[in-house]
């Protein structure tokens, strides 16, 4: 989802640069809710994985 976010954060760039402002507008929202929603859901996983209590093994 982060991917996503940087995607259309770099089309918004792009569509500004050319000179097209209403979609770069409508690429600059869609990657703000994108990377919202990537931090809300990142951080319901980290509290649900402290909640549960388990360990993940470390990386070799």
């Amino acid at each position: 989802m982060l991917g996503w976010a940087l995607t259309f954060f770099i089309l918004a760039v792009i569509a500004a640069a050319l000179g097209f402002g209403g979609l770069a507008g409508t690429l600059a929202w869609a990657a703000k809710w994108l990377f919202f929603a990537f931090i809300i859901l990142f951080i319901v996983a980290l509290v649900a994985n402290i909640i549960s209590g388990r360990r993940t093994p470390p990386p070799l």
